[in-house]
């Protein structure tokens, strides 16, 4: 049973209202360029929608199209089995070395794509790392071939899935799998039967998050299709944006291809989940609390380290190595130097302003972005609200569209004239940059907070109701002790996305306001790729500290007998 509805559905109206601002009149900006080329800038001509089946016939684009597809499928798969098998035995078992994969977790996803591959590239490339410092000589082939891609992506985006599955286990109930073990049933077998099934919203939303931050992403496949063409749908986007004429028409069609696969990803997922009920947590519920392996312990941290050194070693290493060596290649000890982090300090003035400006932004983005998140989670979860379906596509759009087209479309929306006298004119300052980076987190935020508040029942907040309680009292009283954790994972999730988001602030930054992606990209544009890497280690260990922090100060600690909910 939902919740009484008048509050739902006001709470639809606004999220709605929001989504539109934020979301869909930026994309359908872009839409209406297609449609009518120049309108924005006083110009009224009509478009050619004949280049709407032109991706069928342009080899180029029908090869982005199957890419794209190729490299979502096959990526969404990969990393929601690593993420979610990680997150089980990460809930259940406590072993040595266990926290540093939740923090490569959190590296993981604050790092902007574009730092990975370039890590991955410099490890496999013909004359890498891998080759000469190992004699692995097959590295090189293996990486750099459809599947090899694959497999780098999924190794960049499982933890989109390991934090959407792993806040579901936060809370166990013990009733369920006793009773069926009292049927005589496996513990293999009540797993199977009962727990995972239990987990299905949340591996769905896990694997919805992978899905569309993949086949979005443009960083990773740009950067290693430099070694091997691959080219994908936001990587034909970029090309119809910086060639010479600009393809607005051609930018809007590809993206109306990426939008049409999420919705279609979208509607396996309601199809998989609209007969079923997930809400599970009774009085009985404690928060889960790892045990330490009766045996198998050791196994666990050996495989736990070289999985480690496989998804953060390869990646982050290579990258420590070219910071602090004369060349971008040559895997020898004689050209290592610090005259990279030298130079580093000596304009840290820039670096100091630019990761200023970009955390000042990722957390003003983060804190709106969790109430918004919340609100579109509750209007998901629990309301009855007519245009719920609307909602989950909105929220889920912007991860799907490239940073460059979304950045476009806010150019279009808000650098209008009659903006100013309102005071609204918000291209060209440092709130444009918020909005964006509010769009961009919105779907994490949601995805992360859905797939906890679907095990939460309608009916404690309904029983509350009926005893009087307000709205506000019921949410601040019992839905967000519950999914506290799963708040300030989304949160931070948001926080670390938006300060390496580049693909929005590369095109959106005002004058005299650089920004930390921006910084780096520059140096990476002036072939400064050592200077580059010490900037992003620098940045990002300043990041991941501050997260390591807020998650210690914030995040639900395990009580030692546990705390029932009353």
């Amino acid at each position: 049973m939902r919740m009484f509805g008048s509050y739902g559905n006001r709470t639809g109206w606004l999220v709605l209202a929001l989504l539109f601002l934020l979301i869909l009149l930026p994309l359908a900006a872009v839409i209406i360029q297609v449609l009518l080329p120049g309108v924005f800038f006083g110009q009224w001509n009509v478009g050619d929608l004949s280049l709407l089946l032109e991706v069928f016939h342009r080899p180029l684009w029908l090869a982005s199209m199957k890419n794209s597809l190729f490299l979502g499928i096959g990526t969404t798969i990969f990393a929601t089995l690593l993420g979610g098998l990680l997150a089980v035995v990460r809930s259940r078992w406590d072993f040595q070395t266990a926290r540093l994969l939740d923090f490569a977790v959190w590296i993981l996803i604050i790092t902007p794509s574009f730092i990975l591959a370039q890590g991955w590239v410099m490890f496999a490339a013909a004359d890498g790392l891998a080759s000469n410092w190992l004699g692995w000589h097959w590295v090189s082939g293996f990486i750099f071939q459809p599947s090899g891609l694959v497999l780098v992506m999924a190794l960049s985006k499982f933890p989109l899935a390991y934090l959407a599955i792993a806040s579901a286990l936060e809370w166990k109930v013990d009733r369920l799998g006793e009773a069926a073990r009292l049927c005589g049933s496996s513990a293999w077998t009540a797993w199977r039967t009962i727990e995972f099934p239990l987990l299905l919203p949340a591996i769905c939303s896990g694997a919805m998050l992978v899905f569309m931050d993949t086949i979005g992403d443009f960083g990773l496949p740009a950067s290693i299709a430099t070694v091997f063409r691959f080219p994908t749908l936001p990587y034909s986007i970029y090309s119809a944006l910086y060639t010479s004429p600009i393809r607005f028409d051609m930018a809007g069609i590809l993206s109306f291809y990426l939008v049409l696969f999420i919705v279609l990803a979208m509607t396996v997922q309601f199809f998989v989940m609209r007969k079923s009920r997930f809400d599970f947590l009774s009085s009985r519920a404690i928060r889960r609390k790892p045990q330490k392996p009766v045996r198998g312990g050791v196994l666990l941290t050996i495989l736990n380290v070289c999985f480690l050194l496989v998804v953060i070693g390869i990646p982050f290493g290579t990258n420590a190595f070219m910071s602090v060596s004369d060349t971008s290649g040559a895997a020898s000890f004689t050209s290592l130097t610090m005259r990279h982090y030298a130079a580093l300090l000596e304009n840290a003035g820039a670096l100091l302003d630019g990761l200023l400006h970009s955390l000042s932004i990722a957390a003003t983005a983060g804190i709106v972005g969790l109430v918004i998140g919340f609100l579109v989670a509750y209007v998901l979860t629990y309301s009855s609200f007519t245009y719920r379906r609307m909602v989950d596509v909105m929220s889920l759009v912007s991860l799907a569209v490239p940073g460059v087209v979304l950045g476009i479309g806010y150019i279009f929306v808000w650098n209008q004239k009659w903006l100013e006298p309102l005071g609204l004119l918000l291209y060209g300052t440092p709130w444009i940059l918020v909005l964006a980076s509010v769009a961009g987190a919105i779907p994490i935020i949601t995805r992360i907070i859905v797939g906890a508040m679907a095990k939460v029942p309608g009916q404690l907040l309904n029983a509350a109701q009926m005893q009087g309680a307000s709205f506000g009292q019921r949410i601040q009283g019992i839905l967000l002790p519950l999914i506290r954790g799963s708040l300030v994972s989304a949160g931070l999730a948001a926080f670390g996305s938006s300060v390496f988001d580049l693909a929005s602030t590369s095109i959106l930054y005002p004058p005299d306001f650089m920004t930390l992606p921006v910084f780096i990209n520059k140096a990476f544009e002036d072939l400064k790729f050592a200077y580059a890497a010490a900037a992003t280690l620098t940045g990002g260990g300043i990041v991941v500290v501050i997260i390591v922090v807020m998650e210690w100060l914030f995040k639900p600690k395990n009580m030692t007998s546990g705390r029932e909910i009353s």
